[in-house]
Formats: structure tokens, sequence, C-alpha cells
């Protein structure tokens, strides 16, 4: 058996709501939330395409560091993705909507909602403005209140409260719990956040998992996370039937094993005996500098311990001397040289790491998910002339 697949913008969540309980419930379409403001992806579906019974939402990726992809989550995945979240978390409640509904963590806000039972309360879209989410926190009225947030909105956040905003430090605090994932959360911002008082769970996860299925390392619910080669893999019934139209992708990332179905992350990391997880990077953002292997998301990870590069990107840029060599990107003027960018990765991840320049920018452009656009920071700095902090 099918359904057919409904189109709606994601700058009006509350239809998507209303379509996604339905999508659960087993009636209605399929849900495809879609940024209203982007043209890609306008001819699918046609008004004749189907996806199975079982599958109540698709969700398109961003293409931020590849091609995009059609993730079909069928309704058992993302309900147990809720429960295994309302279990990690103390239970169930009302949700703040910070993101938008065409993201997967951005769905799950509605589909916890659903599970709930709960009205969430809807951000909107445009800039994120901390004083405005501190007043549709207020309106929260469960017992239980919970969000989910980027890093970037986090450190804003954070920043207005350490700036005197006492509503702001009033909605950090008013939250059970604050799901924030999307990227690495530097342990400098974690460190502030806490101080502040919010009570903050780093996520990892991917649409391909229903959103985040391990939380500050420890994999939720019946999730099962394993390490094969240095790479993770996820097990358990999270996990998305596959791409829409696309077999291939579907058996390169999906396979059975062991009894059970795993998805291939493409990350590299390990599980201790106790099961504790630890995400290294991605495995496809590795490059090769003077002959040695240098893991970028480590570069960034060491990068933003740093005053004033809390949000930096590193890149990759060629050089005819390296082949590639690590390159920050930041926002602003930040204080710390080069030169001392260059020994602080160094002690820590090694010479061949060391940054070869620094790029600012007025504002580092993101996706509307509030992720970093990786791809448009790699354009700019292979554009920019060398400039260094």
């Amino acid at each position: 058996m099918t359904r057919p697949l409904r189109v709606l913008g994601s700058d009006r969540p509350e239809d998507v709501f209303v379509a996604l309980r339905e999508a659960l419930a087993g009636g209605g379409s399929a849900v495809v939330p879609r940024d209203s403001g982007s043209t890609s992806g306008t001819d699918w579906p046609a008004a004749d395409d189907t996806v199975a019974q079982n599958v109540a939402l698709v969700i398109e990726t961003s293409g931020s560091t590849g091609t995009p992809k059609r993730v079909a989550l069928s309704a058992d995945a993302l309900l147990a993705s809720a429960a295994a979240s309302a279990g990690a978390m103390g239970g169930q409640g009302q949700w703040l909507l910070a993101l938008p509904a065409h993201y997967v963590a951005g769905a799950q806000v509605l589909v916890r909602s659903i599970a709930a039972e709960t009205v969430p309360v809807s951000y909107g879209s445009g800039h994120f403005d901390p004083v405005r989410f501190s007043a549709l926190a207020a309106e929260l009225t469960h017992d239980l209140r919970f969000v989910s947030l980027v890093p970037v909105q986090l450190g804003r956040l954070v920043d207005a409260a350490e700036q005197g905003s006492r509503p702001v430090a009033d909605a950090l605090r008013r939250f059970d719990g604050i799901l924030v994932g999307g990227q690495a959360l530097g342990e400098g911002l974690r460190e502030r956040a806490l101080a502040a008082g919010a009570r903050i769970l780093g996520t990892y996860g991917s649409s391909e998992t229903a959103g985040g299925c391990v939380y500050d390392g420890m994999p939720i619910g019946p999730t099962v996370v394993r390490e094969v080669h240095g790479m993770l893999e996820i097990g358990g019934p999270v996990l998305a039937e596959g791409y829409l139209d696309d077999p291939e992708r579907t058996a390169a990332a999906f396979h059975e094993a062991d009894g059970m179905r795993w998805y291939r992350t493409g990350d590299l990391g390990s599980v201790s005996a106790d099961g504790r997880v630890s995400v290294l990077g991605r495995a496809d953002n590795v490059i090769i500098s003077g002959g040695e292997k240098v893991l970028l998301d480590a570069v960034e990870r060491a990068v933003r311990m740093l005053d004033g590069y809390e949000h930096a990107i590193v890149v990759a840029a060629p050089s005819e001397e390296w082949g590639q060599v690590p390159v920050v990107a930041v926002s602003g003027h930040p204080v710390v040289a080069l030169a001392e960018v260059r020994r602080f990765v160094a002690e820590r991840v090694g010479r061949p790491a060391a940054p070869a320049r620094v790029v600012r920018f007025d504002e580092l452009p993101h996706l509307t998910s509030g992720k970093p656009d990786r791809v448009a920071v790699a354009r700019s700095v292979a554009a920019a002339s060398v400039e260094t902090a």
C-alpha cells in the first residue's frame, strides 16, 4: 500500500503540525516540509508520486556538505525517537519550536509535541532574537518545558544573559531540558550555559536516525551505537527507511548485520566499554597537508576554545606547498593573533593541523536551520585574499 505526498511550507509550522499528526495516526498524506524560500526540488513530487504507507515524513537534506537527499521516515521511527527522548529528558511536556520544521530537529519538536498531546509555541521566521525567544518561553504553560537549539542560538542566549538581560537569563533557566545539536557543542559554550543555569543536553544524530539519538554521549532508548573500523554505526527502531528514489545510496548507507539493521553514519568515532560515544568528526572532512592527515573537525574544536573564536568554522584551502591547509573563518575581529591560533592548535592537534590563515567575515553565512553554511564559507575562503588575525 502507498500514500500520497503533501508539501507544506515550513513558514507555517502549525499546518505541518496538523498534517504530521494525521500522518502519524496512519491517515492523510506523508508530509514533506519545505523551506518556503527555497526553489530547489520544486519539480518534485509530481501529483501522482506516492510513498510506502508506513512513511509519515520526508526530510529533504540541505546539501550543505554534499548532494541533497530525501530521507523517508516511518511513523514508527519518529514515535520511537520521541519516546526515547522523553525517557532521557524526564518525561513529556511542551516545546518551543525554535528551528525550521523542514529540518529533522524542528520536525521532531512537532512529533514530540504530538506524542505528548501538547501544542508547541512557535518562534516563527526571521533573525534569532534572544529577547523575542525569552518572551515566547514565558508563554509555555506545561509543568515540563523543552526546546531544541543549535549552538549559535544557544551562544546568543548565553551572551545576552551574561550581558545582564534578566528576561533571557530567566528563559534559559525556565526550560527543564535544552537539546543542543546540529553541530558539536564546544566545551566553553557548554560551561557558560551551565553557569547561566541552563539544563542542556548535547545531541548527536541525523535525519537518517529521526534526529538526535545520543544525548551527552549516551545512546537513548533502544538505540545502539557501535564502532566498525573507526567509523560509527547506529542501529535501532529510529532508523529511516532509506532515501526516496535512490536505491544505491540507500544500500550504501543502510545494511543488515548481526541480526540488526544499521546506518553507516560516515563519522569517525569510538564507543567505550560502558557505551559512551565519542564523535571525532566526518570521515570526509579529512585533508592531506604535507603528507599528513588532518581532521578539520578536530582543528575546529581546538580553535573554538579561543576567545572570540567560539563560532569559527575551519575549512580546507588549496596550497601549492602543502597540497591543502586548514583555514579559519571567523566573524568580527578576534583579538587572538594567527600566531597564537597556530601555536594553540599545534599543541593540541599536531603541527600539520596549524591553520595557515584566518579569514574574517562581517557575519558567517548560515543555513536556515542555524547551522553554518560550510559550502558558502569554503567558496568565500577560496576567493578571499590572505588576511591574518
